[in-house]
């Protein structure tokens, strides 16, 4: 069901580092050099920022009980930052410039030091202007405690990390200033112009004529034309060692800047055993969709030797693809997404939309909403980054699970969604504490490429106050035609689903209009 308020439930974390043995406690040390590079992914060398001469950057390993000392090496000549996506942090270490840490100077070194009190599969990026969308970018990887009572046989399992990413050859400046002037160069490139001619070709002039009547701004799944999708910076990658029987963990990091993708088996099924780091009870899923910054760490299985199976990456609006062929052999590929008739969604967005262009309050059945994802809606258009919220909280998904896909059943296929996440553990709230409910409207101008909560921009107020001992429950409504990443820094948040006392932990989550 789809619900337009949502309920979020902060998990306001007191993480006390428990008692290592010495033998299992080190300090593992980085450094990393960051750099002005060209790069070349598209036949056409172009400016970017590298770490350590790579996009996207070194993953880093560590072992839960490690003490992190990362030196960042900044070789530009402008600043720079580091932000731990998902990690535990002392607030000092956050990388935010200028709110928690002090950005790095160019032409100097910085020292991050902190111990790390968790594990799972997170990652790291510039938190400086638009230099993540340049390249600053790289996977954080914590494995669990050798003895950790904690440990599954998905931790025994030979492993791969996967950061997935866009690319664009234009400038981040000249893309943002577009978007902010509301440009259909964009909408050219991708051949997703939903022009008057188009419509009376396609045979939608009536709906095209009702959404310009309702002020409504053209249809789009994604709003930024990329030349190429990457996976571990490459459109393609290869595991041939693996044969048949074989079992792989995947550790998935979506670092793109504004798109969301699709992941597909041509194998078999998705078994999803972690979620933005932490595990959950395993589900099979035959595909998922993974929003901009969160992780999900997934088994696949190879199901016979002598052939190459594909592990695909698909942009939302499906215009383009990466894919990890596992095994090898004769090459089995997934059938391609069907284009998407942006028309068609066109008309089924006129029904929820009033006259003046906002979202109508309601509430969408199963069966409507898997027809929204067939026809390739999923809920929205992805927002041009993730929504960090700072120093506070939030939660998405109703008992219904509003989030990812919402057809969780389509003829043979299973969708993942939030609802079916659940935590191996109970991860219940402190009781008999203080609430705070704080309600955010989640509103944008579209024209203007302007998005805020409550009316405000972030550079019109950018601090929520909470006290250290409250729950703190946060109700979003997201009243725009675009999805939205929401992330929280330095805690978890409950995402309180059908699951109750073991609803899952969840860094970032993923609002649908």
């Amino acid at each position: 069901m789809f619900k337009v308020a949502s309920h979020f439930f902060p998990f306001l974390c007191c993480c006390l580092m428990a008692q290592f043995s010495p033998s299992f406690a080190k300090t593992v040390e980085y450094d990393l050099y960051v750099r002005n590079a060209p790069v070349n992914f598209t036949g056409v060398t172009r400016p970017a920022m590298t770490i350590n001469g790579s996009i996207p950057g070194p993953v880093l390993y560590f072992t839960e009980g490690d003490t992190a000392v990362i030196r960042v090496h900044n070789l530009m000549d402008t600043e720079t930052s580091f932000h731990w996506h998902g990690l535990l942090v002392p607030n000092d270490q956050d990388g935010v410039p200028y709110l928690t840490s002090a950005p790095v100077k160019p032409h100097t070194t910085h020292t991050y030091t902190f111990p790390i009190i968790q594990n799972g599969t997170y990652w790291y990026h510039s938190h400086s202007g638009l230099q993540e969308q340049s390249g600053l970018y790289g996977a954080f990887v914590v494995r669990k405690r050798p003895g950790d009572p904690a440990r599954r046989t998905e931790d025994a399992l030979p492993e791969y990390t996967l950061v997935l990413s866009d690319w664009t050859n234009e400038n981040p400046q000249e893309v943002n200033r577009k978007l902010h002037t509301g440009s259909d160069w964009f909408s050219i490139r991708k051949g997703s112009v939903q022009s008057y001619w188009e419509a009376l070709r396609a045979g939608y002039l009536g709906t095209k004529l009702t959404s310009e009547w309702k002020r409504m701004n053209a249809m789009d799944v994604s709003d930024v034309y990329y030349e190429r999708f990457l996976l571990n910076g490459s459109p393609q990658a290869s595991l041939p060692r693996l044969k048949g029987g074989d079992r792989l963990r995947l550790r998935i990091v979506n670092g793109a800047s504004s798109t969301y993708f699709w992941l597909r088996y041509a194998g078999g099924k998705i078994r999803v055993v972690a979620s933005d780091g932490k595990d959950v009870v395993p589900v099979d899923v035959d595909r998922m969709m993974i929003a901009v910054s969160e992780t999900y760490d997934v088994v696949l299985t190879v199901p016979e030797s002598g052939r190459a199976f594909e592990f695909q990456a698909t942009a939302e609006d499906t215009s383009g693809s990466s894919s990890l062929w596992l095994g090898h052999g004769e090459r089995q590929p997934l059938r391609p997404f069907p284009r998407l008739n942006y028309f068609k969604k066109m008309k089924q967005m006129n029904g929820m939309m009033t006259m003046g262009g906002n979202m109508k309050m309601m509430k969408m059945n199963s069966g409507s909403m898997r027809q929204m994802h067939h026809h390739g809606m999923s809920g929205g258009m992805p927002a041009s980054h993730s929504g960090d919220m700072g120093m506070m909280d939030m939660k998405s998904g109703s008992s219904h699970g509003g989030g990812h896909g919402s057809m969780q059943e389509e003829g043979e296929e299973t969708t993942l969604t939030y609802d079916m996440l659940k935590s191996p553990s109970r991860t219940n709230l402190p009781s008999g504490v203080p609430v705070k409910e704080l309600h955010f409207m989640l509103t944008g101008n579209m024209n203007r490429y302007v998005w805020s909560m409550n009316g405000k921009t972030l550079s019109e107020t950018d601090r929520i106050m909470i006290k250290e001992g409250q729950n703190v429950r946060i109700i979003l409504t997201n009243n725009t035609m675009m999805r939205h990443p929401m992330h929280l820094h330095g805690h978890f948040f409950r995402l309180v689903n059908r699951h109750g006392d073991f609803s899952p932990l969840k860094f970032t989550a993923d609002i649908q209009p």
